[in-house]
């Protein structure tokens, strides 16, 4: 039936708009897609770029790294394309669709709606038709009942003329009532008839026409909805493209020479590599020769003690005077005694004994303390990370002259910086000076001289740095120990003792021992020892001790206390139980910490 095709389009044309809806959630899950994509390419891309002045930042001038940063960088452009085709879509396709949907919701349902209306206006007059004809055949019905009781009365004679009229007028009334109705099925018959061509031939053709063509314009919509889907992809593609030949291009930058060259431009020391090692003659029965690298003496061979050689190489031994460095090498080895009972010295009644000598030759306590882990106090800092001399003392040639230039040119930098702050006040004042209502001219006065001394402090402490650099450079003479002393370096640079921070040291002819390295040339000839040591100025003080109890020093490397003298330290316990200590410039040695009170100067390294 004509109601069952209604129905059918109806389902249909539902089932339509839920497959645009569909489409339309596809499309939105997509977009959702490419946001979460490119954010996590962005936040890839944000996470391994360098972190800004870290250690991380220095690395990106190698081309390699340089390479992985425009990567990086690339990666990001690479997500925002993504993002161009998530917002491309919302507009082009979920918005636009969404907005269709509605429209085609609304046209469907005025389709059908016209429709309902068509159905039901035949089904009345169908009703009416029906009710016409049933009223036309009952008027016939009673119009042959009122004729056949007329003939009967007239027939009868035994009624009445006036009955026989009555029955008479009867018949011909309800006759002319049949003719009406006759009458009027007969229009409503012929309306009918018409009102239903026009619903089958015109009315319902119509509907159906609108419907097909509200169906297939959804077809087509969503076919261009797919189009448009695949050219919002192929438009972003040229981009992402260039976006890969850039990387392409970054990887074909990379240049394993230059990132080498670097690296050796880093690392460079500027030391020179060591001379060879001479042949040590062991068959002398007196007195053996010692090559320029090693010291085979031992403590208690000979008369004649080992000297450090050697102005004519062109170094000095990096460490102390003649008496210092045997009384280094002879160090106590041992746990010191234990303080007496009692505050008396006559409690222990031949003294606290100091320890033993190790009967071994100097050579080998050399190599030992060579090889031993240094306990070096700039070393160690180094290691926690703390900061170094400030002249970089500490750092090879070559690396101290880069760390100095840097230095200098951040000073040079800050100094600008001052001086255009200074320029720009001092045009300001003029202003104020010469237009009184525009500010106060005295104002500024007091930022002036801050300025002025900022500057000062900047251009002597950029001096300090360059007098560094032309000292490692080579072009001013070697400074004195005075002269370190008084720049407030001295005792960060000149710690002479092996558990002391490494000193700075040069040869005349501006070259650098390698104390750093441990691998100093150690020149014993006969003759010089002490015209080169003695020049050496004494170890510094880093504080002050009482002596608690009396200590009679006996053997080589220890000196001897009494109760209640107050003497200087000049290096601390390193863990040994022993603390080096002074009397005055040619007295000093070992004392065992316990029995003595240290009292250490704050600012002393």
């Amino acid at each position: 039936s004509l109601q069952d095709q209604f129905d059918n389009l109806e389902k249909h044309t539902q089932w339509g708009i839920d497959v645009l809806e569909k489409y339309i959630k596809f499309v939105k899950e997509r977009t959702e897609i490419e946001l979460s994509y490119a954010k996590q390419l962005r936040n890839l891309s944000k996470k391994y770029q360098p972190k800004k002045n870290s250690k991380e930042e220095e690395e990106y001038r190698y081309t390699s790294t340089r390479a992985f940063l425009a990567t990086l960088n690339e990666m990001n452009d690479y997500a925002g394309q993504h993002e161009v085709i998530s917002e491309n879509m919302t507009s082009l396709i979920t918005g636009e669709l969404t907005r269709y949907v509605q429209e085609l919701k609304q046209e469907r349902k005025s389709h059908f709606h016209d429709g309902r209306k068509a159905q039901q206006h035949i089904e009345t007059c169908w009703k009416q038709l029906e009710a016409s004809k049933r009223r036309f055949e009952r008027d016939c019905k009673e119009a042959d009942r009122a004729q056949q009781y007329f003939e009967k009365m007239d027939a009868d004679i035994n009624v009445t003329k006036a009955d026989v009229e009555k029955a008479r007028q009867q018949a011909q009334l309800r006759h002319q009532m049949a003719e009406d109705s006759k009458a009027e099925y007969s229009s409503t018959l012929q309306k009918f008839n018409s009102e239903q061509h026009d619903h089958y031939y015109t009315h319902i053709p119509t509907i159906f026409q609108k419907i097909q063509e509200m169906e297939e314009r959804r077809i087509v919509r969503i076919g261009e909805s797919m189009k448009t889907f695949a050219e919002v992809d192929r438009q972003v593609i040229p981009i992402i493209g260039k976006c890969l030949d850039e990387i392409t291009k970054a990887a074909e930058s990379v240049d394993h020479k230059n990132d080498s060259q670097l690296v050796i431009e880093a690392f460079k020391s500027g030391f020179e590599p060591p001379g060879d090692i001479d042949f040590e003659d062991f068959t002398q029965p007196m007195k053996r020769a010692v090559s320029e690298s090693s010291l085979s003496n031992s403590r208690g061979e000979g008369k004649s003690e080992p000297k450090f050689g050697g102005k004519s190489k062109g170094k000095l031994w990096p460490f102390i005077k003649k008496n210092k460095l045997m009384s280094l090498l002879t160090s106590p080895h041992q746990p010191p005694p234990p303080p007496p009972a009692s505050a008396s010295p006559s409690a222990v009644p031949n003294g606290p004994q100091s320890p033993k000598q190790q009967k071994e030759p100097l050579s080998h306590r050399f190599n030992e303390f060579m090889t031993s882990k240094p306990k070096i106090h700039c070393f160690r800092s180094l290691k926690r990370g703390g900061a170094g001399p400030e002249d970089f003392s500490n750092l090879p040639p070559e690396q101290r002259r880069k760390k100095l230039q840097q230095k200098v040119d951040e000073l040079n930098k800050d100094i600008q910086k001052e001086i255009d702050q200074r320029d720009a006040l001092t045009k300001m004042k003029d202003v104020y000076i010469k237009n009184p209502q525009m500010g106060d001219a005295a104002s500024v006065d007091q930022r002036l001289a801050e300025l002025g001394q900022n500057i000062e402090k900047l251009r002597l402490e950029a001096q300090k740095f360059e007098g560094w650099l032309a000292e490692v450079e080579g072009r001013l003479p070697m400074r004195t120990e005075q002269a370190r002393r008084q720049s407030g370096l001295y005792e960060a640079q000149n710690t002479s003792t092996v558990n002391s921070c490494a000193q700075d040291r040069e040869s005349p002819d501006g070259s650098y021992t390698e104390e750093q390295s441990q691998e100093t040339e150690m020149k014993v000839p006969a003759t010089d020892f002490d015209d080169e040591f003695d020049d050496e100025e004494p170890l510094p003080t880093i504080g002050t001790c009482k002596a608690l109890y009396t200590f009679e020093g006996q053997n080589e490397g220890t000196i001897s206390v009494a109760e209640g003298e107050m003497l200087y330290v000049i290096e601390e316990d390193k863990g040994d139980g022993w603390t080096r200590i002074r009397r005055n410039e040619d007295e000093e040695g070992y004392v065992p910490t316990s029995y003595v009170e240290v009292y250490l100067d704050k600012n002393a390294k």
